[in-house]
Parts: C-alpha cells; sequence; structure tokens
C-alpha cells in the first residue's frame, strides 16, 4: 500500500516515544507480585509478647463461640445477603450444616444463601484457628503514649527480645514490624532513639536474620525530607548491623491534609513515595487524625466522611501502577460487651447477656460493613485494633470473594481463551492489564484463606504451575510455546 510518511522521518519520533515508554515504565511497573496481607493489627510495644499472635486468635475464637455459636447467627450479625431466611434455632442450623457438608455443591446451586453462610463461617473459624493475624505492627505511637525515655528504651529493646523469641519458636505472622513515632521536631529524636535501640537489640538477638519481611512505618507524614531521612538512616544502619541492604521497608501513614496535598496544591503521595529511593511498599490512610486536622468533629464517622473518600480516592489515583500497596483504617467502635460477670461468680441476668450480645453484632456489624466499603474502593488492607474485630475482618473479605467468584472466574476463562485465540491469528491483544488485576484477585483470594487452590483451578481452568506464576503474559507464553 502506498504510504506518505518515509520510515526514516519516524526514527526520531520513535525513538523518543521509547524513551518516554521506559521512563514511564520505571515510575509505573504495576503489581508488585507476591502476598499482599489484608490487615494490620495494632498493638503498643509495652504489651507485645511472643506468643501475643496465638494469643489474639484465642481471643478471637472466643468472641465467636460466645456471640455466634451457628452459622446462621453468624450471618445475620454480619448482615450477609439473605441472612434473614436462614433458620433461627440451632438445630436448624445444625441441619443444613450437615446437608452442605455431605453434598456442597448441590446446596451451592439450591440454596446459595445458606452455602454462602456455612462456607464464609467455616473458612473464618479455619482462619482464626490457623493463622489469625496475617500482619502486626509494634506500635510505639498510638497505642503507645508518650513515655519517660528509660521507659521508652526498655520496652524498644524489650520488644526486639519478644520478636526475636517468636522468631525462633516459629510464631511470628507472615508480615510484622514496628511503628514509629512521626519524624516532627518534638519527637524525631525520640523516634530514632527508639527504632535504633530496638533495631540494634532485634539483630544482636537474631545475628542479623531479620524476620521477612520487616516493616518500618512512618506515621503522620507530612513532608518527602522526613521519608527520605528515614530511608538514609535505614542505609545508614543496616551494615553496621550486617543486615542485607534493602531489609528494611517502609510503609507510610497519609494522616495529614500536607500528605495529600503540597504546598504548591499538587498530589503529594508519589513524591513521599519516591523519597525512599524504592524502600517503600505500601501507604495506609489514617481517616481519624486526618479529619481532625480537617477540624471535623469525631462524631462524624471519620472513616465514611466525604473528606476520608476525597483522601483515598487521591492517594488511588496517585499511586495507580506504582506497585505501592495501599490500607485503609480501622473501625474504632470495639465488639466489646458491655457487661462482664462479677468476680464472686454472679451470673449475668438475661437481659444482660442479650444487651452483650446486641452490642457486639453491632460493631462487627459496622467493621463488616466499613470493609466492604474499603473493599468496593479497591483497598484490600485495613486495620483491626482488637482481637474481636478479627471474625468481621475475615468474614467481609471472604464474603467480597466468594461472592464475585463466578463472574471473576468466567471473565478471566473469557480473557484467557480469547488472548489465546488473538496471539496465535497475529493480533493484538490490548486486555492484558485487565486479565492480570483479575488473576491478582485470585492469588489474594487464595492467599487469605477465602479460596483454595483447587477451588481456582476448577473454576478457571488455570493449573497448579500458572496460579504459581502468578502473570497472565507468562501463562500465555506458556500456553503458545
Amino acid at each position: 500500500m502506498k504510504r506518505t510518511l518515509p520510515s526514516e522521518s519516524l526514527r526520531e519520533i520513535s525513538a523518543r516515544l521509547e524513551q518516554a515508554h521506559k521512563a514511564f515504565q520505571r515510575r509505573y511497573p504495576g503489581f508488585a507480585g507476591g502476598r499482599q496481607p489484608v490487615h494490620v493489627v495494632y498493638g503498643g510495644a509495652h504489651l507485645f509478647r511472643a506468643g501475643s499472635t496465638k494469643r489474639l486468635g484465642e481471643l478471637a475464637l472466643r468472641s465467636l463461640d460466645d456471640y455466634a455459636p451457628d452459622f446462621a447467627v453468624f450471618a445475620k450479625a454480619m448482615g450477609l445477603p439473605g441472612a434473614e431466611s436462614l433458620p433461627a434455632s440451632t438445630e436448624g442450623a445444625t441441619a443444613i450444616a450437615s446437608s452442605i457438608e455431605t453434598n456442597p455443591e448441590a446446596i451451592q446451586s439450591e440454596n446459595r444463601t445458606a452455602w454462602l453462610a456455612y462456607t464464609v463461617f467455616r473458612r473464618v473459624r479455619d482462619k482464626l484457628r490457623r493463622e489469625p493475624i496475617e500482619d502486626f505492627r509494634v506500635d510505639f505511637e498510638d497505642g503507645y503514649g508518650n513515655r519517660p525515655d528509660a521507659e521508652e528504651d526498655g520496652h524498644a529493646a524489650g520488644a526486639a527480645s519478644e520478636i526475636a523469641a517468636a522468631m525462633n519458636a516459629g510464631e511470628l505472622p507472615p508480615f510484622i514490624g514496628i511503628r514509629i513515632k512521626p519524624f516532627t521536631e518534638e519527637l524525631r529524636e525520640r523516634s530514632i532513639r527508639t527504632l535504633d535501640i530496638f533495631l540494634t537489640e532485634l539483630a544482636r538477638k537474631t545475628r542479623g536474620a531479620l524476620p521477612e519481611p520487616f516493616y518500618i512505618t512512618l506515621p503522620k507524614v507530612t513532608l518527602p525530607d522526613e521519608v527520605a531521612s528515614l530511608a538514609d538512616i535505614c542505609s545508614r544502619i543496616e551494615p553496621l548491623l550486617d543486615l542485607e541492604p534493602g531489609a528494611l521497608r517502609i510503609e507510610l501513614m497519609i494522616e495529614t491534609p500536607q500528605a495529600i496535598l503540597n504546598e504548591r496544591g499538587e498530589a503529594n503521595l508519589l513524591p513521599l513515595v519516591t523519597a525512599a529511593r524504592g524502600r517503600c511498599v505500601a501507604a495506609h490512610f489514617g481517616p481519624y487524625d486526618y479529619t481532625a486536622s480537617r477540624n471535623i468533629a469525631a462524631v462524624y464517622q471519620p472513616i465514611r466522611h466525604f473528606a476520608s473518600d476525597f483522601a483515598r480516592e487521591v492517594m488511588q489515583v496517585a499511586l495507580a501502577g506504582t506497585g505501592i500497596r495501599l490500607g485503609d483504617g480501622p473501625t474504632a467502635i470495639m465488639p466489646i460487651p458491655p457487661h462482664r460477670a462479677a468476680k464472686d461468680g454472679a451470673t449475668l441476668s438475661l437481659r444482660q447477656i442479650e444487651e452483650n450480645r446486641a452490642a457486639v453484632h453491632r460493631a462487627w456489624k459496622l467493621h463488616f460493613d466499613n470493609i466492604n466499603r474499603s473493599l468496593e474502593a479497591g483497598f484490600y488492607q485495613g486495620w483491626d485494633l482488637h482481637p474481636a474485630q478479627l471474625p468481621a475482618r475475615y468474614a467481609a473479605v471472604y464474603c467480597f470473594f466468594l461472592q464475585n467468584l463466578e463472574p471473576a472466574s468466567q471473565r478471566l476463562r473469557n480473557f484467557i481463551e480469547k488472548a489465546a485465540q488473538a496471539t496465535r491469528v497475529g493480533q493484538v491483544f490490548d486486555d492484558a492489564a485487565m486479565a492480570q488485576g483479575l488473576l491478582n484477585y485470585f492469588e489474594q483470594s487464595i492467599n487469605c484463606g477465602a479460596l483454595a487452590a483447587e477451588e481456582v483451578q476448577r473454576l478457571t481452568g488455570l493449573s497448579a504451575e500458572e496460579l504459581r506464576v502468578g502473570s497472565f503474559v507468562k501463562i500465555l507464553e506458556g500456553r503458545r510455546a
């Protein structure tokens, strides 16, 4: 076919675009890969012990046993779809549970509501027994407070010793780290001192073998200089403690208006992340400090306030494609019963028992709804502040994945089939990013325990090896070969 532009005249344009795209890919490399925990639990450094993870799981299971003895009660407390149609009696719930165990596929098609409620309940219980905490931060900030220097020094060394003991015993959660105080003028020196003591003691006890991965969370960030300073400290202390280069990863707490927009009215998220020089892996939103700094009264649900939605949207847009994981804030209302049995052995009245149950169910439902709202907005990680919140956390996450299971499976199958067909005939398939997003969805569902790998294989047609690869492009290359 005749053309007007000679090829030589386009070389300079092509070269310029090639360089621009390479620079773009360096800045926006896409999904970082690997597992993202569904939550991070914060606990005061003075309270952390080597067995804390196990203990928190036991407390979560106790809350579940006390206030949701069967799957129907649990589903109604959380407000799962169609839960009102489930039986009110324990006997009726037990009969349905037995039917599902005997023939799950038939019940899944005949009574989707019962299947979903029972499957979520059973898998939540299994998760709380097997891996109740996915990520934990030993906290020296809001969960710890301001204390005399000698006391905080002691807690820094003590917390490091407890982590080392848990590490040696194989009792650490998959992810762990420390939250230091902010790098403000008032607290910077104390923050650095705590970090230094903690890391020095931890490296001494473990001979330089830190938990992998290990995070340092910097709260109330306002300036890229604060992040750069923390990155400098990490770079200097690693060789001195014989740590691997880059072993210390950074997470940022987005809790101030200045972290969202800088003095020039520009989005500040990317400059903050860039200042970490490759160490930053995540940014967590703190709605309570953020709304307070906006002069919004706490009574107006900070996590659901429009101001918080705006901040989360800026975080999503500014960091999309960078590989930085995003986390949402906590629900401040705890599922704690208002009445406690007296120490003299006196039992609670029926009214007090019912009030306890109602209070826990309300808090569960609020937490469930907040988590579901976060998931719908693309925040797959959030904060939990109390072990009794864990049943609601996993219920919301598992319900989210299970409800979307069939359409997501069908979409991924279609993507793979169409892509394979297109590449076989020399056509361009340009939906790889969307297909990779679906693949990431299933990877996350397997990692957190919402789905078993065998289920995903059966529904998507992917092999076990393809799931391990985790790359849509590599899956296509393998199928073409």
